[in-house]
């Protein structure tokens, strides 16, 4: 018999413990090699854990369980046959023995009739109907508990929740990586002296241009022209303009950046993930919609990496994709601002003197006061509404055919 014991690799660096979210097998079966047996989540990411060589395999760790990397999680049998047709190989469950007849009810004699507990008499009941009041939450005074007229007539509906309603609940542990989210909004909000700015951009510009060249966009790069791409775009430039936005704080001192790595915020079915795109500022409309689409994906099918994850240095999030129309966003330490977006609203606006309907979204910066002051923030969110509403200029350098790559 040739047994391998697999243990949990390192995810990245500075992780040391993962827990087992889900076991993709069962204990028993057999194993093809590079078969993905379990998903494990660390602090940063959820990741798959393929079989190493093929056979029986032996679980040793219960789902939920947290397990320091290279601890042993399983063992592969090596020398076991593989079943014929593919066959599990987990024993059948015995045969279920034949269940016995029930006994049947003793006739009931109708001359001793007696009442349950909780039972109303038809007086009572009409009573309780007409208050919708359920005759199990009315305790009864006559024999046997039965409820009487004047137990119906003293009955008081609940003020608190109506009865009859379900008041079941669930509690299951969260996963490790919704825990280190949660571990790291509370830093943000206690470690940073966080302040959030808000303006509004005209987008009548951004939509025209979409229109325009979106199906051709599509057609030749295989990618939608999205409202991403715009928006990392004007928050590039702007980043350029305020290089105070792109920077951390580190103990005493700060720390500036000459690229930008953005941080975009992704729903994936373990929740939020924020992966990176790195030096957004050398990347074209098509590179900054390809990437997105890329790491979108990756972090949808679970196999986003704790590299494509870390190291961004501003953040972008679009809560308006679920219908939010103003929100203070929370910063992604440690970096030090992040943008906020949201839905996008047709409202009336003067324009020259005039009222015209025009498509408006919200825009919120929230960003670290200690090394971020207002003059940086107001700026930085007016550089990006001003780039936006002017996406020809400031953006495409009055060449879209050529800045789409057309």
């Amino acid at each position: 018999m040739s047994i391998l014991e697999m243990k949990v690799p390192s995810p990245g660096e500075s992780i040391t413990e993962v827990e087992i979210a889900t076991w993709l097998v069962k204990d028993g079966d057999y194993v093809e090699k590079d078969q993905a047996i379990a998903e494990v989540d660390s602090d940063k990411a959820t990741l798959e854990l393929p079989a190493e060589e093929s056979g029986i395999i032996t679980l040793k760790a219960e789902e939920g369980d947290a397990v320091a990397v290279g601890q042993v999680v399983c063992l592969i049998d090596m020398s076991a046959a593989k079943p014929a047709g593919g066959a599990s190989t987990e024993a059948k469950p015995a045969q279920e023995a034949p269940k016995a007849e029930a006994p049947k009810a003793e006739p009931v004699q109708a001359a001793a009739t007696t009442y349950a507990t909780g039972s109303a008499s038809p007086a009572a009941k009409k009573i309780l109907d007409e208050k919708n009041i359920n005759p199990a939450t009315v305790t009864g005074t006559g024999k046997d508990g039965r409820i009487t007229k004047d137990d119906a007539v003293n009955a008081k509906a609940s003020m608190g929740t109506p009865t009859g309603g379900s008041r079941g609940e669930e509690r299951k542990k969260m996963s490790m990586l919704r825990r280190k989210v949660a571990e790291r909004l509370v830093e943000a909000k206690n470690t940073t002296a966080m302040l959030t700015t808000f303006n509004e951009v005209n987008l009548t510009n951004v939509n025209k241009l979409r229109s325009e060249f979106k199906d051709a966009f599509k057609a030749k790069h295989g990618v939608g022209l999205g409202f991403m791409s715009f928006f990392t775009k004007a928050v590039t430039r702007a980043l350029e303009l305020y290089p105070d936005v792109n920077s951390m704080i580190d103990g005493q001192e700060q720390i500036k950046y000459d690229f930008a790595d953005i941080s975009i915020a992704v729903s994936g079915p373990k929740g939020l993930m924020v992966p990176v795109v790195r030096n957004a500022e050398l990347l074209s409309f098509r590179g900054v919609e390809a990437e997105i689409k890329r790491l979108a994906i990756r972090a949808r099918d679970g196999q986003i990496t704790v590299d494509e994850m870390t190291g961004g240095t501003f953040t972008i999030t679009n809560g308006g994709v679920f219908g939010s129309m103003l929100s203070t966003p929370i910063i992604n330490p440690p970096q030090s601002a992040i943008l906020g977006m949201h839905n996008i609203i047709e409202r009336p606006i003067a324009v020259e003197g005039r009222v015209e309907i025009h498509p408006m979204m919200y825009l919120a910066l929230s960003y670290d006061h200690r090394i971020i002051d207002g003059r940086e923030s107001v700026g930085f969110l007016v550089a990006i509404k001003e780039a936006l509403e002017n996406p020809t200029e400031l953006l495409l350098d009055n060449n879209p055919k050529k800045a789409f790559e057309l």
